[in-house]
């Protein structure tokens, strides 16, 4: 049979560009349609405009930091309307150089919706199909809303990025790591921050001592976090009646960071009035649903093509990216496993190689580094102590302490260090760090931790005086055993 295509991939985003460019440069036919820009969550709606924001909220700090080291410096207002023109045209040049590298692949790009007929032909929203001997799906991960009255009202990741004005109050449902990334962004840029989580502790998943030390350093900014709480209801102001006395006092609330500006609006918004489950109403400007992300399969035809999806929504594939039909395979978040931009890259490249170059290679899932961008910064790879504590035959070592730099300011703030090592065998099983730039640090430490690097590895390197990170080598005795 003939086809149009070789490949035809649906998603523009990290993974699915990855492997349309590198299924092109082998001489295969290719094309991508993508029904939003071109980017993905990680560029237009997630890790590089965040990471952005993160910079900006960051600086009202750096200011009380330079008074303190003897600079005549004072934080003015913020102004996210001429910051957020700026963020826009950033992703706007990133967009464009990713159309570039792929017209320069070869790769034919549809600007459109496309969803499968079979297991070889796809359909585009304009009603033209096209035929492929493989089909790629990456259409990454979509926000949730929780299924209660009114959550409509509320905002989700997506929408950040688009406000046109700052608000001034706002409250983030949820305690994963884009809840409290936002909620340390936020205060930073001067917004009144509220989190609700239903949970014990934030972070669910990572090393317990960490999300400890974050939590109690959002609690010391002035984030009105509270933990075991949601909502119970929800409506526009004013639909029911409000004690306007239980605001941010009772939340213990305090505004923190810069001055906001550009919210000239806000008094004409519809603010939104908030029960909680520890029975304090509220108003806020934003209710900020950050409450976990699915994959991005709904109507795109899979199952009725005989792909398998999972409890979830995912698509089942093997370790080669394959779904249950043989012509589709699937990569990054929309697979469920490792929802990572740069693993759903790597499993792009490890499709080309297996189905276009006849090199089968399966992509690593395994010991991935990753960084929370809160404030402080949390990076982690590997095992967690609680992972370790219950496998057993483990030894950790752990050191807390005021940084140099913050510890001159007078303030309170700590990092934390800490190895998860076998007993047996010396290797480190997990590092966690959580200092300013821990992100960059767990790049670093990713490599010795993936290449089997044991605890005596670490000790014989000199420490780099003097640094933040140099505990990493200077942990003689551990704190505990498992």
């Amino acid at each position: 049979m003939a086809f149009d295509y070789d490949l035809f991939v649906i998603g523009g985003g990290s993974g699915g560009v990855r492997a349309a460019r590198t299924a092109a440069e082998t001489g295969a036919k290719v094309a991508l349609a993508e029904e939003s820009r071109m980017g993905g969550t990680c560029v237009i709606r997630g890790c590089v405009p965040k990471k952005l924001m993160v910079f900006a909220s960051e600086f009202p700090a750096m200011f009380e930091d330079a008074r303190a080291y003897g600079w005549q410096v004072k934080a003015g207002a913020f102004d996210w309307p001429a910051f957020r023109g700026r963020l826009h045209a950033e992703l706007d040049r990133l967009e464009g150089i990713y159309r570039t590298m792929l017209g320069r692949s070869g790769v034919e790009i549809h600007d459109a919706r496309a969803v499968l007929k079979d297991a070889h032909t796809v359909e585009l929203a304009g009603g033209a199909t096209f035929t492929a001997k493989h089909v790629l799906v990456a259409t990454g991960g979509v926000p949730m809303r929780p299924g209660i009255a009114n959550a409509e009202l509320g905002i989700v990741s997506d929408d950040i990025f688009l406000m046109e004005e700052l608000p001034r109050s706002i409250l983030i449902v949820g305690g994963g790591y884009i809840a409290c990334e936002f909620a340390c962004i936020l205060n930073g840029l001067g917004v009144e921050v509220t989190q609700y989580y239903r949970g014990a502790q934030i972070l669910r998943g990572f090393d317990g001592e960490a999300r400890g030390l974050i939590s109690e350093a959002m609690l010391d900014a002035g984030i009105g976090l509270h933990l075991g709480t949601n909502i119970v209801d929800m409506c526009p102001e004013g639909a029911p009646q409000v004690d306007q006395g239980t605001n941010s006092d009772a939340l213990g609330v305090e505004q923190s960071g810069a001055e906001v500006t550009g919210d000239s609006g806000a008094a004409a918004r519809k603010r939104i009035w908030v029960k909680a489950t520890n029975g304090h109403e509220n108003v806020f400007d934003h209710v900020f649903f950050a409450t976990g992300r699915r994959p991005n399969t709904d109507g795109l035809g899979l199952e009725e093509a005989g792909v398998t999806l999972g409890r979830r929504g995912e698509i089942e594939v093997d370790a080669h990216s394959q779904s249950a039909v043989p012509s589709i395979y699937a990569i990054g978040d929309v697979t469920g496993r490792v929802e990572l931009t740069p693993v759903a890259i790597r499993e792009g490249a490890a499709f080309t190689e297996t189905v276009f170059k006849g090199n089968p290679v399966k992509a690593d899932h395994d010991l991935v580094p990753s960084a929370i961008f809160t404030q402080p910064e949390y990076g982690a790879i590997g095992m967690t102590e609680e992972e370790a504590t219950e496998r057993g035959g483990v030894e950790i070592y752990c050191t807390s302490f005021r940084p140099m730099q913050h510890a001159f300011a007078g303030h309170s703030d700590r990092v934390l260090m800490k190895l998860i090592v076998d007993r047996e065998d010396r290797r480190v099983l997990g590092c966690h760090i959580v200092a300013d730039n821990a992100g960059e640090m767990i790049q670093l430490a990713g490599i010795a931790v993936k290449m089997g690097a044991t605890k005596e590895d670490f000790d014989r390197v000199v420490a780099v005086h003097p640094t933040m990170s140099e505990e990493l080598v200077t942990m003689k005795s551990p704190v505990r055993t498992a």
